[in-house]
Order: C-alpha cells, then sequence, then structure tokens
C-alpha cells in the first residue's frame, strides 16, 4: 500500500469514528425532563398545543400545563413551584426585582361580552359604547340600566360581571379604563370560561372575555354571545371598523392599533431560561410554534421580526 493509500485510508478510519462519535453525542443530548407550566387561561389553550407538539418531537420531555389565572402562574413563577408562569398582563417593577424574566410571546385583546339575547343589542350594534359610559358601569357604577348605556328605553337593569381570580383580562380590561383590577365594581365569577358563560346566559349582563375564548377556531363569535363595540372616535355611531364579528376582522384591528383594549402575553421565568426549559420557549417562538397558534386560532402569533427580537433577548 503506497503511502497515499495509508494516508486515506486514515482519514476514512478517523472520519467513521467522529460520525460514530457525532450520532452517539446526539442521543445522548436529546432532552429529558419536565417543563412545568400554570397561569392565564388566555395562554392555556395555545400552551397546551404547544406542549403536546414538543412531546411528540422530544419524548423523553413531559410538560405539565395547568390554567388558573395570570395571579396565579406569576405566584407559581416567582415561588420556583412552576418553571413558567403563563402571564396576560405587563409585568409589574417588583416583579422584575424577584427575578422574573418576561419573555413576550402573544398578542392578545380583551372583550366586551354580552348575550345575544340582550334587549338593547340592536342599539349598541349601532352607536357602541364610549369609554366614559364603560367607567360608568364598571368603575364609578353610576350607570345602572341598558337605558343610559344606550340612551333608549329599554327599562332593564344591568347586572355586570368581572373575574373574581387575579388575572391578566381584568387587568387589561381595567387598564382601558385607567384603573386596576381592584377598582373593577361587579359581581366576581372564576375564570375565563365561567365569566364568558355568564355573560351569555344573562340576558341583561355583561362582562369580558379574551380573544382566546370569544371566538370559535372557525373565526366566528362563539355561539350565544355578542362582542359590544368600542366607540373608540366617540363619534356616537359603532363604525364598520369598530365591530368584529370575525376573528379575521379582529385580527386586523389588533394588527393596525385600532382597538384600544389590547395587550400582551409572556412566559414569566425565574432567570433566563435554560435547558429543556430554553428548547421549548425557543420552539413556542419557532415557525412551527407560530403554525400552532394559527392552527389552534385562539391567540394572535408574533411576527417574524418580534420573535428574532425576543429570541436574542434570551441568549
Amino acid at each position: 500500500m503506497s503511502i497515499r493509500q495509508k494516508l486515506l485510508s486514515s482519514f476514512l478510519v478517523i472520519s467513521i469514528l467522529l460520525l460514530d462519535g457525532t450520532i452517539v453525542w446526539a442521543q445522548e443530548k436529546e432532552f429529558e425532563g419536565t417543563v412545568t407550566l400554570s397561569g392565564a387561561w388566555a395562554i392555556y389553550p395555545t400552551a397546551v398545543a404547544w406542549a403536546e407538539a414538543f412531546q411528540k418531537l422530544h419524548p423523553k420531555v413531559k410538560i405539565d400545563v395547568s390554567a388558573g389565572g395570570a395571579g396565579k402562574g406569576v405566584a407559581d413563577a416567582i415561588a420556583g413551584f412552576v418553571d413558567i408562569g403563563m402571564v396576560s398582563r405587563d409585568p409589574d417593577p417588583a416583579e422584575i426585582k424577584k427575578g422574573i424574566v418576561p419573555v413576550y410571546i402573544l398578542h392578545d385583546a380583551v372583550y366586551p361580552v354580552i348575550s345575544d339575547k340582550n334587549p338593547a343589542l340592536a342599539e349598541l350594534l349601532k352607536k357602541g359604547v364610549k369609554r366614559q359610559t364603560w367607567i360608568g358601569i364598571y368603575i364609578t357604577g353610576i350607570i345602572t340600566t341598558w337605558d343610559k348605556v344606550v340612551g333608549a328605553k329599554i327599562g332593564k337593569p344591568i347586572h355586570v360581571y368581572t373575574r373574581s381570580d387575579a388575572c391578566g383580562a381584568a387587568a387589561s380590561w381595567a387598564a382601558y379604563l385607567g384603573k386596576k383590577q381592584e377598582d373593577l365594581r361587579s359581581v366576581g365569577v372564576y375564570g375565563d370560561p365561567g365569566l364568558l358563560e355568564a355573560a351569555k346566559r344573562d340576558p341583561i349582563g355583561i362582562g369580558y372575555s379574551n380573544f382566546s375564548y370569544v371566538f370559535t377556531r372557525e373565526g366566528n363569535i362563539v355561539k350565544g354571545a355578542k362582542l359590544v363595540p368600542i366607540d373608540s372616535n366617540e363619534n356616537g355611531q359603532a363604525d364598520p371598523d369598530e365591530i368584529y364579528e370575525t376573528r379575521e376582522n379582529a385580527i386586523k384591528a389588533i394588527r393596525a392599533g385600532r382597538y384600544p383594549a389590547t395587550r400582551k402575553n409572556y412566559f414569566f421565568v425565574k432567570g433566563k431560561p435554560k435547558g429543556v426549559v430554553k428548547k421549548f420557549v425557543e420552539f413556542v417562538l419557532s415557525d412551527a410554534g407560530t403554525k400552532i397558534v394559527d392552527e389552534v386560532g385562539t391567540s394572535l402569533p408574533l411576527t417574524k421580526e418580534e420573535r428574532e427580537e425576543v429570541l436574542k433577548s434570551i441568549e
């Protein structure tokens, strides 16, 4: 065998060893462990879908997702009870001081909801409701009848519902009214599903709910409910771009910055995400994760540019 042949033979053996080593390393580095999440109802449906998809890709990883409201997600993340708190509001400075790293994951919005049997429905869809009127309903309590809301003879009181649990939906709705969740005057109902159901069932009731729950997977408003138009420009009427009968119309309004009660959704992590938790977060913000958001249809994904910026922030 010539020197040239010996060198080629040696190079081939080394290459095979390196290849084998790489394969063994990849197998050893297969992700495994448990990731736990708790918190916002708004994020819950999408998080469950993300978890299922990630576990199919990585069978040695177990992901536990539970709802309970944004307040629970914050408390659990700070206490270290979970790896990720699902939070549907902006972080407070005090939470950042306690080591929370907020990871922006989704767009969202909160909508005022009534029954489709509300006696003032026609007037509400025609005129919309101004911000000051919402304040009178939810904050000061000076507006107690549907007559005062629409300026027509309805002859019915308003049954006002809010969330009983600490949550992002209530915080966001209160923020739109210039206040905090504890300032909302109304009957408390637990969870997004409960509040939406209360508003749907009561013909003279009113509540609010997340984008995640007011639209079906097909893109229509859930059966039995109607969204009350917010008269953002206060011209005394509900303009076509203030009425949202489909998810597509709502998304356009949020993207264009026209809808006033919007918010960001986050993963709250104690310190920057590491290990399998980081891999899960990266998956959520990947093209595959974004596709899942679109398929589930209960939230609005970030743009590619937004996702890239978030990923850089957790490196």
